[in-house]
């Protein structure tokens, strides 16, 4: 049974908002009390948090899908509704957010860091906020936007000052176990570690924490063995620290070769692995045999330049140097790292030529597309049912300047115009006498332009048909029977 998870994909959904509400107050001797129709409540996020106790993604594994509650429409008597409970998801410190072509999009280290993966989206305002000295009485209401939906995709990469490497059965369990209170599973058959082991080790008035690399064996980094699942748990390091088995019972190996092939593993990997500072442990000297291949391969590794310790894990030689050693290097290149500053709030004021949308002509489709983020949230919004939200639209859309860019992008009465992505466009045929700018007054859900005559609209209805016939007379003269 699968008890460590560290790259998972997750299936995020924000909330939605809560539709606004057309509601007239009534009560008795005050038949038409006005507008009192509340907004809708705020749909939940999706937040990423990271903590302390969460080791793995494991319950993510099981459960890819999550999603946020969804806000609570408005309610008459200017009642709003209940905002949508956000979702948070904890994750283990380390953690780097992904999205599916693999760019990154945040990283998550340190106790309490959060990331947004899915904003919940805002809820719709009810009649009575929409109310004005010229709408007095709106008959519509403003729907709650949609939550953002989206796959991302979390690797855990372990917070480690050292990195054990090695081959299978070197004794790097063995190594952090004494080293520090950890208590890993340790056997001697190969890949008995099948999780990076976690240690945290105390020298001096240093703390740094130790973590071993299972599974590294001859072509790791093209995906044989374990290694590769497990080798981006050590790219936060400082230093790594080859564990090499002086006392291995294969005849075919020996510490320099195994470290060759470790060190070509790392270099094939990539990700900073062959520049970081490097030492050599020789492991299981305890063993007459270990000690005296120890002695013979020591010259040729600090001829390489490699600063070598020779330990036993079992006897518990050769541990306090290392351990002083290791302080000292981390001390140093926490030294190096750069202090970390505060967040700064960085405002960046809006261009003044920066109209907030764009206008593009699409010859393939024909249609005029406008996009912004103001234009598609109020399509969003808008109750294409209720002629006078509509209008409303029109005339927000005309107040935004988006008719004066229809006009200079070419369009004519008649045109398609799109608002929106490929996808989830609005696509209507723009009346330029429709964006009048002018608040109607009429019966509340209605808005008499949409009862004015429409010759574009018949014209483009007339093309249509024609294309119909032209088609069906094409099917008839040629259909076999």
């Amino acid at each position: 049974m699968t008890t460590f998870v560290d790259r998972v994909e997750l299936h995020v959904a924000a909330g939605n908002g809560g539709h606004g509400c057309a509601s007239v107050h009534r009560e008795k001797f005050k038949p038409l009390g006005g507008p009192d129709g509340g907004n809708g409540g705020r749909g939940g996020d999706v937040i990423l948090v990271v903590e302390q106790a969460i080791t793995t993604l494991l319950d993510y594994h099981h459960s890819p899908h999550r999603k946020a509650t969804n806000g609570k429409p408005g309610e008459g008597g200017n009642r709003s509704g209940k905002d949508g409970q956000d979702l948070v998801l904890p994750v283990p410190d380390g953690t780097v957010v992904l999205d599916k072509e693999g760019n990154v999009l945040a990283d998550l280290v340190g106790q309490g860091t959060t990331y947004v993966a899915a904003e919940g989206g805002r809820g719709g305002l009810g009649n009575a906020a929409l109310s004005s000295a010229r709408r007095k009485a709106p008959g519509f209401a403003l729907l709650g936007v949609p939550g953002t939906t989206g796959d991302i995709v979390l690797e855990l990469k372990t917070v480690a000052d050292v990195a054990l490497v090695g081959f299978p059965s070197a004794g790097k369990s063995s190594l952090i176990s004494v080293l520090s209170s950890a208590k890993p599973k340790i056997a001697d058959y190969p890949f008995t570690t099948l999780v990076p082991n976690l240690g945290v080790v105390t020298a001096g008035s240093t703390v740094y924490t130790i973590a071993d690399v299972p599974g590294l064996i001859p072509g790791a980094s093209q995906g044989k063995g374990l290694g590769l699942e497990f080798l981006r748990h050590v790219e936060r390091c400082s230093v790594l620290v080859h564990v090499l088995d002086t006392a291995t019972l294969e005849s075919d190996r020996d510490p320099i070769a195994d470290l060759d092939v470790i060190e070509e593993e790392l270099k094939l990997y990539g990700g900073g692995l062959e520049k970081r500072p490097r030492l050599v442990v020789l492991n299981k000297v305890d063993i007459p045999d270990g000690q005296e291949l120890a002695d013979m391969v020591r010259p040729d590794l600090e001829a390489r330049g490699y600063k070598v310790f020779e330990v036993s894990a079992v006897a518990r030689t050769g541990l306090k140097e290392l351990s002083y050693f290791l302080a000292e290097v981390i001390a140093k290149a926490r030294a190096r790292k750069p202090k970390e500053e505060a967040t700064r709030i960085v405002i960046r004021p809006k261009a003044v030529d920066d109209a907030g949308f764009t206008v593009t002509y699409d010859e393939v489709e024909d249609v005029y597309n406008v996009r912004g983020e103001k234009p598609e949230r109020w399509v969003r919004q808008t109750d294409f049912n209720n002629d006078e939200a509509v209008g409303y639209l029109a005339d927000r859309l005309n107040r935004l300047g988006v008719e004066d860019a229809l006009k200079k992008a070419g369009a004519r009465a008649g045109d398609g115009v799109a608002i929106g992505s490929d996808e989830n466009a609005v696509v209507f045929d723009w009346e330029p006498t429709m964006m009048a700018g002018a608040e109607m007054l009429g019966r509340r859900g209605e808005d008499h332009r949409m009862e004015a005559p429409r010759p574009a609209t018949q014209r483009r209805k007339e093309r249509d048909a024609k294309r119909g016939d032209s088609a069906q007379q094409e099917y008839d003269e040629f259909r076999p029977f």
